[in-house]
């Protein structure tokens, strides 16, 4: 159902990929723009910041939307009281429907990735084992930001309207996440932040993995704090809905 009801507002949907077309358009100006005339910063040559950047644009708007989650509407309306008698767990309906809203973008690879080979620089991984290490990546890194923005979807039971929390949420997400500017550029104690949140392993780890930069016993060890991440996430969904299920009220019929 929520497949089709992002396919409902076509407007909408067209102007998400002009946007996305746009960014990595702009991106790739930026990126040479700070690179000047030199063709390696740090240590990392240019192709390879303008790659990384023109993939995790891609990545992280089909993984987070601008209406990511479904909650704050359904507890403002009291449709949650629909949703908590139906036999399937309330916390796999909103996953489910936060899947099939991105199943609903997957169109968009047929326009942006032909248009990011072209003009955001995009490239093949350098290897089979870089591309295998990148689906498993991409799929934690999935799962991730969905039980993220299923958590950030469920304070609505306590504030009702979550508008300025996600907004908050996405502006620290996109930064802290490398989807903006690489992990490898930031301030050392910035980087070691950023590394110690969740964020990182939705967009950084997967595109770095991608590209070659995290490989050998470095991609083990991502992987590894991707997966944890997902138990950890997971588990704190279940105990924060354990304690949301108490404060649903419904008025009126």
């Amino acid at each position: 159902m929520q497949f089709f009801t992002v396919l409902t507002y076509r407007t909408d949907y067209l102007l998400t990929a002009a946007l996305l077309l746009v960014q990595v358009y702009l991106l790739r100006v930026v990126w040479t723009a700070v690179y000047a005339d030199r063709g390696v910063a740090d240590g990392i040559a240019i192709h390879t910041v303008i790659a990384y950047a023109t993939l995790a644009t891609v990545q992280y708007t089909l993984f987070s939307p601008w209406r990511f989650s479904q909650i704050p509407e359904r507890v403002r309306e009291g449709k949650v009281a629909m949703d908590l008698l139906r036999p399937v767990g309330f916390c796999a309906q909103m996953l489910a429907g936060q899947v099939g809203g991105t199943a609903a973008m997957l169109p968009f690879l047929a326009l942006a990735l032909p248009f990011a080979l072209l003009v955001g620089g995009a490239a093949a991984p350098p290897s089979a084992l870089a591309a295998a290490g990148y689906a498993v990546s991409l799929a934690l890194a999935y799962t991730i930001s969905q039980l993220l923005a299923l958590l950030v979807g469920m304070v609505a039971f306590w504030t009702v309207e979550n508008t300025g929390i996600f907004m908050i949420y996405r502006v620290a997400a996109q930064f802290l996440s490398g989807a903006l500017v690489p992990l490898w550029f930031m301030p050392g104690p910035l980087r070691i932040v950023a590394q110690l949140l969740p964020f990182q392993a939705t967009a950084y780890t997967p595109t770095a993995t991608y590209l070659g930069q995290i490989h050998g016993s470095g991609l083990a060890v991502a992987l590894g704090v991707q997966a944890l991440w997902v138990g950890l996430l997971a588990g704190l969904a279940r105990l924060v809905w354990s304690r949301a299920v108490h404060r649903v009220v419904v008025q009126g019929g």
